[in-house]
């Protein structure tokens, strides 16, 4: 191992730290050893040095736990961050297997960052999986319980897909360096596959939406984070440039803007958000110039940060209400007049309102395929930026905290909670009021100036005409207490028809082959075994027998003979060599 006395790794720190939180006694101290690890894990971060650290020697290729580059250290600095201020949003909770899935999860994810080769990025890949199910667990319902598993099963595929490409991958070229790649073949094809289901493509992106609304309250915001922007990392690392991605990317941010649209679940809309969120990235990764890589990164860092205070404040209001639906709201703004603030400035950031970090990084990718002449990416950004403020900012903001008044008993949540939301809403701020401290953290060089006449005049009339539109189709716009179908119905159908099939089909000759056995084979069976018993006793005992009393009866014939006088052995030995003697005349 190499390079390891400079480097602290700062996802070992939360991980094995996890470990310790059962140990910890419950109380101040147990709060506190909870915000030190992501806070020395941030530490770690700011003190690293770029270059490759923890390199090991496997199979010929080299294996590096420590790549550190302004790409790896963007993603770990925001990592960090939004573990942070989810924990500190999370202190109320008082699982401590909560609290460690809580801090295995995002070390995972930060490992997944800093991994340089393959097999390191599957090994953290999988435990990130594995320890975020626990959150969907401790929702403690039922439809927690199923999501889970559907959630289980589609990670455990990404994870074949990725292992079977690195192994292709290695086949190929001896190596599990993950660097960029190339043209496609068969092994970065299937780790291609693995990127994007984690990163929610449709139509791979049922499971987010199916499964984010059900986990705990805190555990909610801790998904929102991690998953698809560690998906968008490593395909911002491995695949810049696929141009297949612009295509997905582009479809993806108006697919999942048209179902929040539909959603009345509150989580849910935000679910679907991600998707379309995480669509700008990708598209903006398949373009691969310097400005889409840039406008990746920095709406990823203040998408995990405003999405982390929409599910903070959509939280918040089902832990004092218990409600999630948009028609059991309305006028919670009086009495949760800090929670509505802070959930509206995550709202107008994701909105790209000016003053906020959606302003100040979404644009940028927009501007990418613009540049690039990608008419048509370009048109499916617009639309979806101008969807993105209708079914959040006026959505959400005005149905459930305006509207009609549903008479519900509920006030501002816990202390911790509202710091939780108060730590993201100041960066969404303070981004937004100083992009640089943003823009110095991207991959590549960047002159880009966000607060131009142009681009300030033309978002303020999307933004605008999206708010005229909204007031002027109040009703339409309402949502509906009805079911929202997704591509899931498919493989839940499938799923239902795969156990009826079972339960019908081959229940039913499972019961014919087993009373055709009972009835026919079992009879002839024991049959056969009667009278294979009857020629065992009979005839192989017996000749074995027979044979027995034969040797015993000579045995006792010839011990006759032994009578310990020399004239009888002489004479037994006369009457051989005589028989020999006439045996010998009678041959010749």
């Amino acid at each position: 191992m190499t390079g390891s006395a400079t480097f602290i790794h700062p996802g070992l720190i939360m991980i094995i730290g996890a470990v310790l939180v059962p140990l910890i006694p419950k109380g101040v101290a147990k709060k506190v050893y909870l915000l030190l690890l992501p806070a020395l894990a941030y530490l770690s971060v700011m003190s690293m040095s770029e270059g490759n650290f923890w390199v090991i020697d496997f199979l010929g290729s080299e294996l590096v736990m420590g790549r550190v580059d302004k790409l790896s250290l963007l993603f770990a600095n925001i990592f960090t961050m939004a573990a942070f201020a989810s924990l500190v949003y999370g202190l109320h909770v008082d699982e401590d297997g909560h609290h460690v899935a809580s801090l295995i999860y995002p070390g995972s994810a930060i490992g997944a960052v800093f991994a340089g080769d393959y097999l390191t990025l599957l090994v953290f890949w999988e435990f990130m999986a594995f320890s975020s199910v626990f959150l969907i667990l401790y929702g403690k319902t039922k439809k927690a319980y199923d999501a889970a598993y559907r959630y289980v099963l589609v990670h455990a595929f990404s994870g074949i897909c990725l292992m079977g490409g690195i192994l292709l991958h290695f086949g190929d070229t001896g190596s599990f360096a993950f660097n960029h790649v190339g043209a496609l073949d068969m092994g970065t094809t299937l780790i291609l596959i693995g990127f994007i289901l984690n990163a929610a493509v449709p139509p791979l992106s049922a499971w987010l939406p199916d499964a984010y609304p059900e986990a705990s309250v805190s555990g909610a915001v801790f998904l929102s984070a991690f998953t698809t922007k560690s998906a968008v990392y490593v395909l911002a690392r491995g695949f810049s440039g696929t141009e297949i991605l612009i295509v997905l990317g582009a479809i993806m941010a108006v697919y999942g803007v048209i179902f929040a649209v539909l959603e009345n679940n509150m989580r849910r809309l935000l679910a679907y958000h991600i998707v379309s969120q995480v669509g700008f990235m990708v598209c903006g990764i398949g373009i691969g110039t310097q400005l889409a890589i840039n406008g990746t990164t920095a709406h990823a860092f203040a998408h995990i940060l405003y999405k982390g205070l929409l599910f903070m404040g959509a939280g918040a209001i089902i832990y004092m209400t218990g409600k999630r639906k948009l028609t059991e709201m309305g006028g919670l703004y009086k009495k949760m007049p800090i929670t509505f603030i802070l959930f509206m400035i995550g709202a107008f950031a994701i909105a790209a309102v000016p003053l906020t970090s959606g302003f100040v990084s979404k644009s940028m990718t927009i501007s990418a395929a613009g540049e690039s002449h990608l008419q048509f990416a370009w048109i499916m950004l617009t639309l979806a930026s101008t969807g993105t403020f209708l079914s959040i900012a006026l959505k959400i903001g005005y149905y459930a905290f305006f509207g009609k008044d549903a008479g519900l008993e509920a006030k501002d949540p816990p202390l911790n909670m509202l710091i939780g939301m108060a730590i993201p809403a100041f960066f969404c701020i303070f981004m937004g009021f100083y992009p640089q401290y943003l823009y110095r953290l991207l991959p590549f060089a960047i002159e880009y100036h966000p607060y131009t006449a142009e681009h300030v005049v033309a978002s303020a009339q999307l933004l605008l005409f999206t708010g005229l539109a909204f007031w002027g189709f109040l009703k339409l716009a309402a949502p509906k207490n009805k079911l929202t179908l997704d591509t899931d119905w498919f493989y839940r159908l499938f799923g239902r028809f795969f156990l009826c099939f079972a339960h019908r089909v081959m229940l039913t000759i499972d019961e014919a082959v087993s009373n055709a056995y009972r009835t026919v084979l079992l009879k002839y069976s024991k049959l056969v075994a009667a009278e294979s018993f009857v020629f065992d006793v009979k005839i192989i005992d017996g000749a074995v027998n027979g044979v027995a009393s034969v040797v015993m009866g000579l045995g006792k014939i010839i011990r006759r003979l032994q009578t310990g006088q020399l004239q009888h052995y002489a004479l037994v030995v006369l009457i051989g060599i005589v028989i020999l003697f006439n045996i010998l005349l009678f041959v010749l």
